[in-house]
Parts: C-alpha cells; sequence; structure tokens
C-alpha cells in the first residue's frame, strides 16, 4: 500500500489521479478527512504530521510512502513520518524536495527546510528517494486577484528565470518512483521544459486569456508586505521572498531531461497549464 500525505494539496491531489490507473492500493493522510473529497477507491485518514502519536494508524500496513512538509516546520514533519514509517517496516519513502537542494550556491530558507528534512529522512533508516521540482507553475494562481480586479500582474525579480513544471508532472513522475523499482537512493531534479520568467508567464496567460495583462515588477519589500498583508506569516513570507531572488542564479533553468524520462512524454508547458487553469483568472 502506498500511504500519500499532502493528500489533498497541489502534489498530493494530482499523485491520487496519477496513481489510479496502476490499480495500487492508496492510504490518504490529512488533517480533515470529513471534508477530503477524495475519490470513492482511496482510503483516508486522519495524521498530522507535526504529531507523531497521530501517524500510528496512518503508516500502518504501508510499504511506500509520499512525504510532503512544509514550512520551518517541515524538517520535524520529516523526521516525525521517517520515524513512524520505519517502525511500521516500510520499504520506501519518497519525499517532495526542491531542486535548490542540490546546489550548494543557494542556501535561502526553503531550500535550508528542505536540506535538512533530506537528511531528517536518511536518518530514519528507511531507502529514499528526493524529488526535487523547480518552481510550481500553479504559485501563478495567486496572481487571480490581481488580474481579476486590475489585469495587472505585481511580482518582483524581472530578470529571473525558472524552467516551471506542472504539478501535475511532478505527480506523474512520483507515480512512476513509487511503482516501479530501481529508485532508492536518487535525487532527481525536475524542470519544466521552458526557462520562463515573470513577464513570460504574464504574457502567456494574456494570449490564453485573450485580453491585455501587464506586468509590474516591484521590490521586494513590497512584495513582502502585500503577502503579509493577505495573512501569510512573516517568517513564510521572508522565505518565499528570498526563494524569488534565487530564480537570478544561472541554473535555476536546467533541462528537463529527467522530468521527460520519468514521465515517458513532453512535459506540459506553461500555455497548456493556463489553459487548463483559465477560469481561475476570469474576472
Amino acid at each position: 500500500m502506498i500511504l500519500v500525505t499532502g493528500a489533498t494539496g497541489t502534489v498530493g491531489r494530482a499523485l491520487i489521479d496519477a496513481l489510479a490507473p496502476t490499480g495500487e492500493p492508496v492510504r490518504a493522510m490529512t488533517r480533515r478527512p470529513d471534508s477530503a473529497a477524495l475519490p470513492a477507491h482511496v482510503e483516508v485518514v486522519a495524521g498530522d504530521l507535526d504529531d507523531p502519536d497521530s501517524l500510528t494508524d496512518a503508516v500502518r500496513d504501508v510499504d511506500r510512502v509520499f512525504l510532503v512538509s512544509t514550512g520551518p516546520d517541515g524538517p520535524v514533519q520529516d523526521r516525525n513520518l521517517a520515524t513512524a514509517a520505519a517502525k511500521a517496516g516500510a520499504a520506501r519513502i519518497v519525499k517532495l524536495s526542491t531542486l535548490s537542494v542540490g546546489d550548494h550556491r543557494i542556501d535561502d530558507p526553503i531550500t535550508r527546510w528542505h536540506r535538512a528534512g533530506e537528511d531528517a529522512v536518511l536518518d530514519g533508516g528507511v531507502p529514499a528517494t528526493f524529488m526535487r521540482p523547480t518552481g510550481f507553475m500553479s504559485n501563478a494562481l495567486t496572481w487571480a486577484r490581481t488580474i481579476a480586479a486590475q489585469d495587472t500582474v505585481f511580482h518582483p525579480y524581472a530578470d529571473g528565470r525558472v524552467s516551471l513544471i506542472d504539478p501535475r508532472d511532478i505527480a506523474a513522475a512520483t507515480a512512476t518512483v513509487l511503482t516501479q523499482p530501481g529508485h532508492e537512493g536518487q535525487a532527481y531534479p525536475l524542470c519544466g521544459p521552458e526557462a520562463l520568467g515573470p513577464a513570460d508567464e504574464v504574457a502567456a496567460l494574456a494570449e490564453v486569456l485573450g485580453r491585455p495583462l501587464r506586468y509590474v515588477e516591484v521590490s521586494p519589500e513590497a512584495a513582502h508586505r502585500a503577502m503579509t498583508e493577505h495573512g501569510m506569516p512573516a517568517e513564510l513570507a521572508d522565505a518565499v521572498v528570498a526563494k524569488g531572488a534565487t530564480t537570478l542564479q544561472p541554473g535555476v533553468a536546467g533541462p528537463d531531461d529527467e522530468l521527460r524520462r520519468l514521465i515517458a512524454t513532453a512535459p506540459r508547458t506553461f500555455r497548456e497549464w493556463a489553459r487548463d487553469h483559465v477560469g481561475a483568472f476570469v474576472r
């Protein structure tokens, strides 16, 4: 059985869909099972990565685990799950990490959290695989409010470039790793097919929406202020802004060879992602 943590999140939910054709039994862990709205064939169980005692039922009789942790508590969450999985006799953990973990030049908070989290998983003793994607195409959904209200995107780091990846492609690659042998001990860099800056994304969205949009570069400080004003904790806003600065580094816009090998098809482009999510940006 495969345990999917973060089962109602962006990648976890897509992974459940990607695993469906394989026929593998899937257990989904969420803090709120009653509102999970997952397919009927999926077993849903309550669990919280911050509460080690809640993980016992989630990992029982599980041989493979997909691990998603978030925020500054991520390393502790990773350790909690790795410990529980080891006690349950799990054979493999696949952790969602980030591409920059493998780049010694980059040391922003999100990268540090995932580096520590990978170490925590390895310390647990269960064979592990690390999925290290670049930025998610779905992060553009954070622009929906100002696009709907002003036809404008306010975003820092105009010169940054990232090979953005569709979360559905991350899920497809992860399904391969979870259901096929030979991936233990690997760390896979997952990059999308195009190196894009924020202005490129806005242009693609304008094309798909069929109306002109503006891109306005703002300072990192202004971006931070906007995030906290809309409820994001200051520590997380700090981390998001710092991660954005890493897009100015060469190498964040990497090749998509590994992704293509794992999903055996062409990765989705940002325009394809935008067409599938056009409703989020409609006034």
